[in-house]
């Protein structure tokens, strides 16, 4: 996921509506007229909130990158039948880099 911008304020206040803009609220045509555009304060308003939650959620793309890769872990699973002592350092190092 990337940081939240215009769009996907736009998205999450109005999903059906169909607009334009060139990266800004002034710049907005809105192509819906079945569907009240949102005031720039709403928009403002939904763009903090997606901020707020992308920001929440760094340690999980944090530790996205750290994990040893879904292909090992398998792997070490079937040599294993149960993750082994190593991998389970490894997981559990990562969640203590990357607490919550």
């Amino acid at each position: 996921m990337n940081i939240p911008n215009l769009n996907d304020a736009l998205v999450s206040l109005a999903p059906d509506a169909a607009w334009s803009h060139n990266g800004d609220y002034a710049s907005i045509v809105w192509y819906s007229d079945d569907i009240k555009q949102p005031t720039k304060r709403q928009v403002a308003s939904e763009l903090a909130r997606l901020t707020g939650e992308y920001n929440a959620q760094e340690y999980r793309r944090r530790r996205a990158g750290a994990y040893p890769s879904i292909g090992d872990q398998l792997d070490d699973l079937l040599k294993q039948g149960a993750f082994s002592d190593e991998m389970r350092a490894k997981l559990l190092a990562v969640k203590e880099r990357f607490p919550k």
